[in-house]
Order: C-alpha cells, then structure tokens, then sequence
C-alpha cells in the first residue's frame, strides 16, 4: 500500500491584544498575523513574515476592563468604540485572509503563537461566536512554547523567552502591538525551526 501523502501546514503567527484574561467578559481589541512559512514532509521553508500579514482593531463587546490589562498595549476604548472594526467583519475578513494564504501555499492553516493558550482562547472564541467556524479547526493551533520546551528537553513552566538561546530569538523589539508582535513570533518560529536542539555542534 502506497504511503498516505501528507497536506503540508501553513504556519501563520497570531498576536492579540484584549482588555481582560477571558473572551466574552472582556474584549479582544487588536488582531495581528504574520504568514511564518509552510512545513512538508521535505521540511520547514521560512517565509519572509512582513510579506503577507493582517490586522485589525475591534470595537469592545462589553464594558468590562481590566485596566491592567488595558494598560500592556496602551490602545484607547473609547477611540475602539468609534473607529474599531465590529468584530463580525473583522473575523470574516480574517477568515478570508487565512483562507486565501492557505490556498496560495496548497497547505492546511496552523495557529502559532507564544504563547498559544491565550490568543488562541481569544481567537477561537471570537471565530466561533462572530463567523461560525474557524479556518484552524478547533485543533489546528502550534505553542511556540511547548516546541521550545520539548526540543530543549526542558519542563514547561521553567521556560522563558530571557533565558532561550540568543539565536532563537528574533532581534525585533516585542511592542505589544498585535502586528509587531506576530511578526516577531513568526522569525521566532522559524528559528525553533531551524534549530536541531542545545547539543547542536558548536554550543
């Protein structure tokens, strides 16, 4: 029996920005992506991740807020309020958005992000309830975290960004604007990628 041909996946780097620890109660207000490369069986080919990218800022969908949270991207309510895209269209244009790059690379979508739990938290719940659907799956989500974790044989919770290799890390500023950041996390990516773990010769 021939082998089963596998559907490459397309990595696409996500960063949000919210105003609270929980989707529903609070608001998701920024959105950022960043196309980070497409994984075959042949390998991982990084992409240039300023090349394809999206974002939007959302109007709140409730008037809670933590102002804490609020604080970390520095984005003004009251200004979402007017000028933010209603959530709706802005999961549908980023549905398309994902779509349309998956189609381009004849590769399966994959949410990538470090890390993943809470944007994908924020992100599948606003699919979910604003769209219907999401072009991820429920399941098609990658934590950088986790990748890094496991290729360095370390546990979970002892993993921070500071204490990486300094080559893994991508030399961009992390801004907490949802784009910045997406674009970091995709070289970030692409590095982890790369990287065959710390007994790699020469470290």
């Amino acid at each position: 029996m021939a082998p089963r041909r596998l559907k490459p996946s397309l990595y696409i780097s996500v960063d949000i920005e919210a105003d609270g620890p929980i989707p529903g109660p609070y608001s998701m207000l920024s959105l950022g992506a960043a196309v980070a490369g497409v994984h075959s069986a042949d390998g991982f080919a990084a992409a240039d991740p300023e090349e394809r990218t999206f974002y939007r800022e959302l109007k709140p969908i409730s008037g809670e807020f933590v102002p804490e949270a609020l604080a970390v991207s520095g984005l003004d309510r009251d200004r979402l309020g007017t000028e933010g895209a209603e959530p709706g269209r802005a999961m549908s244009e980023f549905t398309a958005w994902v779509r349309e790059c998956a189609a381009e690379a004849g590769a399966q979508p994959v949410m990538c992000g470090y890390p993943a739990s809470y944007d994908w938290t924020f992100l599948y719940w606003y699919l979910i309830r604003f769209t219907g659907a999401s072009p991820f799956g429920h399941s098609g989500c990658l934590d950088m975290k986790t990748l890094y974790a496991a290729r360095a044989g370390l546990p979970l919770r002892a993993v921070v960004k500071g204490t990486m290799p300094r080559e893994l890390l991508s030399r961009r500023r992390h801004t907490h604007h949802a784009l910045d950041d997406a674009i970091e996390q995709a070289e970030l990516l692409a590095n982890l990628m790369a990287w065959s773990g710390p007994s790699s010769p020469g470290r």
